[in-house]
C-alpha cells in the first residue's frame, strides 16, 4: 500500500427493498467502497452481496461500515460479512434495528461519534447524525474532500422521518450542526440517488425547516 496514493472511491448501486412500520418499498441503494489496489472499506453493503464482492476484486475489506440500521441498508451485511470475513460496525443507538433484522446476534463493534477508519492511507471519521434513524452516522473523508452521508442529507434536503424511531427536528440538529459546518466543497456521497455538496444544500436550511419534512 503506498500511502501517498489517493484512495479509489467507487460506487456500486444495488436494488432491492425497505421496509419498516408494516410497509415495504422498492428502493436503489448506493454501496461505497473506499481503498486502493490491495484493501478497502465498504459502507452498506446493501441488497446484492455478489456483485459487491465482484467489485471488491480480491482486495481485503478492513471494515463494514453501516450509517444506520434501517433493513434496506443491514439485511445483507451479514451474509457479506460472510463472504468478505471483515468486521462490521454501526452506531450501539441503532442495533434494534439490527436486532429485529438478526436476532439474537449483534454486529461486531458499536461506531461511536468521532471513531476513525483508515484505509489506502486515509482516514474516515465517523460523525454521530441522529435524525433518520437514532444512531444514524456520516462518514467524512476530508483528504478527499468526501461526505458518505447515509440516509441523513441527500440532494435537495433532508433524509425522511416519518417514521419509527426518525425526529425532524433531531435530522435538522445534526445536519445544521455536524455537516454544513464542513466546507462548501465537501462532496456528499448519500445513500440513495446522486450525489451533492454542502454548499449546495446549505443555503436551503431555512426552506427545509419551513416545508417541516
Amino acid at each position: 500500500m503506498n500511502a501517498e496514493t489517493n484512495p479509489t472511491i467507487d460506487r456500486v448501486v444495488t436494488s432491492g427493498t425497505f421496509s419498516l412500520d408494516g410497509g415495504t418499498w422498492d428502493v436503489d441503494n448506493n454501496v461505497w467502497i473506499i481503498g486502493d489496489a490491495d484493501e478497502c472499506i465498504v459502507i452498506d453493503p446493501a441488497h446484492d452481496p455478489a456483485a459487491i464482492v465482484e467489485a471488491v476484486n480480491g482486495r481485503t475489506v478492513k471494515a463494514i461500515l453501516l450509517t444506520h440500521g434501517h433493513d434496506d441498508h443491514i439485511r445483507y451485511a451479514g451474509e457479506f460479512r460472510e463472504l468478505t470475513k471483515a468486521p462490521v460496525s454501526l452506531h450501539k443507538d441503532d442495533w434494534m434495528l439490527w436486532h429485529d433484522v438478526f436476532p439474537g446476534t449483534d454486529p461486531d463493534n458499536a461506531i461511536a461519534d468521532g471513531d476513525t477508519f483508515t484505509v489506502a492511507g486515509a482516514t474516515l471519521e465517523a460523525i454521530h447524525t441522529p435524525g433518520h434513524s437514532p444512531g444514524s452516522v456520516s462518514f467524512h473523508l476530508p483528504s478527499e474532500g468526501t461526505l458518505f452521508s447515509g440516509d441523513t442529507l441527500f440532494q435537495g434536503g433532508p433524509g425522511a422521518t416519518g417514521r419509527s424511531y426518525s425526529d425532524f427536528p433531531t435530522i435538522i440538529e445534526s445536519i445544521r450542526t455536524r455537516l454544513l459546518s464542513l466546507p462548501g466543497d465537501t462532496v456528499v456521497r448519500t445513500g440513495h440517488g446522486d450525489a451533492t455538496t454542502i454548499g449546495s444544500e446549505s443555503p436551503h436550511l431555512d426552506e427545509w425547516i419551513a416545508r417541516g419534512h
